[in-house]
Formats: C-alpha cells, structure tokens, sequence
C-alpha cells in the first residue's frame, strides 16, 4: 500500500485494473485564444507539448484512437480511455461535441471519457448530458485551474478566476461526475508557502483527482520571451526542492483526493528550463522513497 492515494489504485477500484489514457486532438480552441476572452493563449502554454504524434486533428477521433491503442499496446493495458486533451474541450457547439464524445464512446476498447477543458466553459446544457452519458459510461471532467490565486491567473492570462474554478468543481461534482483538477507549482509570483496553502485549499473542495505539474519554461509560449528578458521573476524548482515541496503538499493534501501526477514532461528539445534529466518512474520512486524515509503519508497535517 502506498502512503498516498494513487491514480493506479483509483483506476483498480474503479475497472478492476490499470487504464491508460488515450489522447485525442478534437480540433478545439479556447475562449482566450480565439478573441471572446482574449488572445494569445495562456503565457506557460505550448499545445505542442503534449500533443502526441498519433493524434493530429486532422484524423478522426476513432483514427487517433487506433492509433493511440496500438502505440499503447506493449503496456497490455485493458481499459482505454479517450483523453480529450487538446485545449478546452467543452468549448463549442454542444451538439458537435457530443458527437465527438460519442464517437470515442463508440469505439469497441474504449471504456470512457476524460475530458480536458477550462472551468468557464462548462454549459449546463453539456453538463447534464455529460450526467445522462456517466450513467453508461465512465466520464470524468479535468479542469485547468493552474492556481488558486486570481493575481496569478491574470499574470498567466488564463482569463478565468478562482471563483470560477470553484464554481466549476461544484457543479460537475454535484452532476455526479468525476472532476479533476490541474495545478501548476511554480508559477512566478507566488511563495512556497502560498502553493503549499493551495492543499488546504482545495481539499476543501469536493475534487476526486488532482495534477501537479512543476512549471516548465517552454519554447513558442510568452513565457518564454519573459523568461528570457527576465530569468530573476523566476525561481524554478530544482528536481530535489520539488520532491521535498510535494511530500510537504502531500502532507496537508485531503486524504481522500486521488494523486494522479506530480510532474510534467515537454519534450525535451522544447524545454528551456528546468532541466532536470529525470523520468517520471524515477520521480515517483524518489518521492516514494522520501516519503517512507520521513515516515509520513497524504493527509497527515489535513
């Protein structure tokens, strides 16, 4: 048994065994890419960077996952799940994206749907229906939250505020469907313990799985060229300070909510810094082994 609760053992409760994500690309944009909220996109981001090779919005959804099943088969996995991944994918004309939904549910080794989106694109209207599809089909609903502090947000441009990520979770939680929840660490501005501040803050909330992601300096995004002109607004974690700094989060984390990931990992060749040379197995033992060395465990100071 670990000494946090982990996304492996999520999966296990839920089908009985491992799930691997299958990303697909629906084509989709953002509210603050395409002029409604703002332009731009937010300042860390570079969709590039976790856009697989096998899914270009330019195949079908059930082309991406075919091809997405057949990259993953040598893990022998035995449930799949259609990962809409690709910026908001709540965003747009509810009956087209429940076409695309529908689609991924269609195919005969996808078990169901995790969806990528933002908090403020959740129309009550998909809502219910995602809560009509939950009753067949597993769904889950991953919202970028990224911070928990509106001055954050505005800096990043994610043209959203707290209130509305706190707003989102509720409303997905009170349709019945898993909701999750992404959280960049990192972010310039914000103080150790301002981000450690953000465990108590949302195991307040009913969030059944959360993503850590340490802030990663990436090529094409605006970021980048405000690193460049100014590298002292920014104190990125070395890979040991954010080992340390997770198990510090860990411990004031809800017991209850379910760790899925603690890092992100750009391809290498788009990464400007942090260069840590460290897999994500290798993170994790690590983490393990620091937790097990302070004889501690998620929730202990919840």
């Amino acid at each position: 048994m670990s000494n946090y609760n982990t996304y492996r053992q999520y999966c296990n409760n839920i089908f009985g065994s491992r799930a691997q994500k299958i990303s697909v690309n629906a084509g989709l944009t953002c509210p603050n890419r395409d002029g409604t909220k703002g332009v731009g996109g937010c300042t860390f981001c570079n969709n590039s960077t976790f856009n697989p090779d096998y899914c270009q919005p330019s195949l079908s959804i059930t082309e991406q996952l075919n091809r997405g099943i057949q990259f993953f088969s040598k893990y022998k996995s035995d449930v799949f799940l259609a990962y809409f991944q690709a910026y908001s994918n709540t965003y747009g004309n509810t009956n087209h994206l429940l076409n695309l939904y529908h689609e991924a549910l269609a195919h005969p080794q996808v078990s169901g749907i995790v969806i990528g989106t933002r908090p403020d694109c959740i129309a009550p209207d998909l809502l219910a229906a995602l809560a009509e599809i939950n009753k067949q089909h597993y769904v889950a609903i991953e919202l970028g939250v990224e911070s928990c502090y509106d001055d954050t947000l505005l800096s990043i441009n994610r043209q959203h505020t707290w209130s509305d990520s706190c707003q989102a979770i509720e409303q997905i939680a009170q349709a019945q469907i898993a909701v999750g929840v992404h959280l960049i660490m990192g972010l310039p501005t914000e103080t150790r313990e301002q981000m450690l501040s953000e465990a108590t803050i949302l195991s307040a909330l009913p969030i059944n799985f959360l993503k850590l992601h340490q802030l990663q300096i990436v090529r094409g995004s605006q970021m980048a060229a405000e690193y460049a002109h100014n590298p002292q607004n920014f104190n990125l974690f070395s890979a040991n300070e954010y080992i340390n700094f997770c198990v510090d989060f860990l411990e004031r984390l809800n017991p209850s909510i379910v760790v899925e990931r603690f890092i992100s990992q750009a391809p290498r060749d788009m990464v400007i810094a942090p260069f840590w040379n460290i897999k994500n197995f290798e993170f994790v033992h690590q983490l393990e082994k620091l937790i097990s060395e302070r004889k501690t465990w998620q929730g202990r100071l919840f």
